[in-house]
């Protein structure tokens, strides 16, 4: 693959002051949408191209100064207007039996039925992690009581399962055995790992989880079910009798104040760049054929439509320690990258609810253009960006490829 390095490298630059070019818009804009076909509602049993400036990945970094220039009129004219996530409901063309899809016509109105669907193409074996939300809902039963649900699916939407609760049996001994009975109805093994992404009811699954040998994995990677949450709520919550428009979540997703980044998960350099997507795919389908840290996405399922030219912004780090690095951040679950204007940093976010500053640069009207050009290009993306960890800013290989998706906080 081509190698990664700052836009602008002079020939008498050092590597530690290195200039950069503006980043430039993409060069069309990003079409996503939640690929909605995998989703049973009610059915029973060339090149990389660098952007922006290098910088001292260190704790007192320094900005490295460049101009942003404004868009042309000509230029923005030609932007294809961006369209943002809408999750579209079950189409007709689905990928079950015609007796499945026949009896999910029938009960496709009735927001009160449980889904419990294992795709008949799968083998039960292979599904050995699941995605999982225990959490209430925006419905009241007969006591005037908010309902709670248990929702689960693998990645791949292969498996999908839901359960309605009162509010008072929720506990750890509830969820332990609304597993086993999800295990049991649709005949699968007990999952090896499941992630799930409300630090709040941390505790009642990880007891649950240990109890039957299943490890926990705090997570806010639990893309599918987040997408599939936002479904239901326009789908099947608002839908059903008991909603209450305008109730909050219960539970709502945490945002902390980020720390101070561990010494182990320093870099030594660090650059805004980008890709095109057809690149990204690349080193996507890279993490399956070569020993290489990181972490992919089904970009099917997640109906990404973007033009193999539009390019997707991310972060590069560079480092001596490459490998090392990766092998730290691949334990992480790391989930993205952001900009923060305000404190002039970039902010990590691994896990659920953990925010580390992972640079930062001088506030100046330059480097600040900088920051939220990129931002511009992530969100124009429909929030896909990466992160790459490499040998240096020089090398020809990638030591560690995350992709990455900011998604909007689930309605629920």
């Amino acid at each position: 693959m081509t190698k990664l390095y700052p836009c602008g490298v002079s020939s008498n630059s050092e590597i530690s002051h290195i200039h950069s070019a503006y980043i430039k818009e993409p060069s069309s804009m990003a079409s996503l949408s939640f690929n909605p076909i995998r989703i049973i509602r009610h059915p029973t049993g060339e090149s990389r191209r660098p952007v922006s400036s290098s910088t001292c990945f260190s704790k007192s970094t320094k900005t490295i100064p460049f101009q942003v220039p404004p868009c042309s009129t000509e230029s923005a004219r030609n932007q294809p207007r961006t369209r943002c996530f809408r999750f579209r409901s079950v189409s007709s063309e689905s990928s079950v039996s015609l007796p499945l899809e026949a009896e999910a016509t029938d009960r496709l109105d009735d927001p009160t039925a449980e889904v419990s669907y294992l795709d008949p193409e799968t083998d039960p074996e292979s599904i050995t992690e699941w995605e999982l939300d225990f959490c209430s809902r925006p419905i009241l039963d007969i006591r005037g009581k908010k309902i709670w649900e248990l929702v689960v699916c693998d990645d791949s939407l292969s498996l999908q399962h839901t359960k309605f609760f009162p509010n008072n049996v929720i506990n750890s001994i509830t969820l332990r055995d609304a597993i086993v009975s999800t295990c049991d109805d649709l005949g699968v093994p007990l999952p090896d790992k499941i992630r799930f992404f409300r630090s709040q009811m941390q505790t009642i699954i990880t007891k649950a989880c240990k109890e039957l040998g299943i490890k926990p994995i705090p997570s806010k990677r639990c893309l599918s079910l987040q997408l599939w949450l936002e479904e239901r709520y326009e789908t099947v919550y608002t839908r059903h009798p008991g909603f209450q428009k305008g109730s909050k979540p219960l539970l709502e997703l945490d945002n902390p104040f980020p720390m101070e980044l561990p010494d182990n998960l320093y870099g030594e350099k660090w650059a805004f760049v980008q890709l095109p997507f057809s690149a990204v795919k690349e080193e996507v389908s890279s993490l399956q054929t070569k020993f290489t840290f990181g972490a992919s996405l089904d970009l099917d399922l997640l109906g990404i439509e973007i033009d193999e030219n539009t390019l997707v912004p991310g972060l590069a780090v560079a480092t001596s320690r490459g490998k090392p690095l990766a092998a730290w951040m691949n334990g992480l679950e790391v989930y993205s990258i952001e900009a923060d204007l305000a404190q002039a940093s970039l902010i990590l976010s691994v896990g659920i609810a953990t925010r580390y500053v992972y640079a930062s640069y001088k506030k100046t009207s330059v480097a600040t253009s900088e920051a939220e050009a990129w931002e511009a290009a992530k969100k124009a993306c429909g929030g896909l960006h990466f992160l790459a960890i490499q040998d240096s800013l020089d090398s020809d290989d990638c030591v560690g490829f995350w992709l990455l998706l900011d998604l909007p906080t689930p309605p629920v």
